[in-house]
């Protein structure tokens, strides 16, 4: 996925606020987008690891039911050796 903040800064500008939560392109990388408005909010003195998951659209199963993958994923991460 593409990750490239150099590349999606523009996404971001604002008339009225340092930067607005939402990509001018609904088309251009929103996941990767996200990931990088949450990053410009992280304090500059952090070293530690974080990472976005988007899960705003949750996939569904063919009788209208979210397949809850989000959580799984998370959960799953969690119990990765050396992850938390």
């Amino acid at each position: 996925m593409l990750y490239a903040p150099e590349l999606l800064k523009k996404e971001f500008k604002s008339s009225v606020a340092d930067m607005k939560n939402s990509v001018a392109n609904r088309m251009n990388a929103q996941a990767s987008c996200a990931g990088h408005f949450i990053e410009s909010h992280i304090d500059e003195a952090y070293k530690g690891d974080w990472c976005h998951v988007d899960m705003a659209g949750p996939d569904s199963r063919n009788d209208g039911r979210a397949t809850g993958y989000g959580v799984a994923l998370v959960l799953g991460l969690c119990k990765a050796p050396g992850f938390c």
